[in-house]
């Protein structure tokens, strides 16, 4: 009978322990926020508040979600906003800030292009979760890279993180 080697039960050993070690992953998916009456939002400047320092300021008004979460009902989870990292006509995320205050169980915040924010921390209760937005961008002109009359747009969308 032939005698596994040290070092092959020694690898199967610590590959064993490893696992062990592991904790259990959260799992992240898109929320569908289909439902929402506007996902993508727009400015064509027209509403313009004037400058804050180097930039300009765009308030955007309320923006609803109403974000499926069915599958998630009696789960610990977290919710993000995600700001897309690309934005047509935008050099940089450094020229773009949106700020945000929830009107609802969400927290207000602030991120640039490709952040994803925390903005809800619980226990899912129901299969739908609505949520309304006051949005407003800061927009560093010098960064913009558009023909004139277009419209700054984007749509954010948000990720749920289901913990074990």
């Amino acid at each position: 009978m032939k005698r596994p080697r040290l070092r092959t039960v020694l690898a199967a050993g610590a590959a064993a322990a490893s696992l062990l070690c592991v904790p259990a992953r959260a799992a992240i998916e898109r929320l569908d926020d289909s439902a929402s009456p506007r996902a993508q939002v727009r400015s064509d400047f027209a509403n313009a508040q004037g400058m804050d320092g180097h930039m300009l300021v765009l308030p955007l008004g309320r923006v609803e979600y109403r974000l499926a979460t069915a599958p998630h009902v009696g789960r610990r989870a977290r919710i993000f906003y995600v700001i897309p990292a690309m934005v047509a006509g935008l050099r940089s995320p450094a020229g773009m800030l949106v700020q945000w205050r929830g009107n609802g169980a969400f927290a207000g915040g602030s991120g640039r292009p490709g952040d994803r924010v925390q903005v809800w921390n619980g226990v899912v209760q129901s299969p739908w979760m609505n949520e309304t937005f006051e949005l407003t961008l800061r927009v560093d002109p010098r960064e913009l890279r558009m023909p004139s009359g277009s419209a700054l747009s984007f749509e954010s969308f948000f990720e749920i993180e289901t913990l074990p």
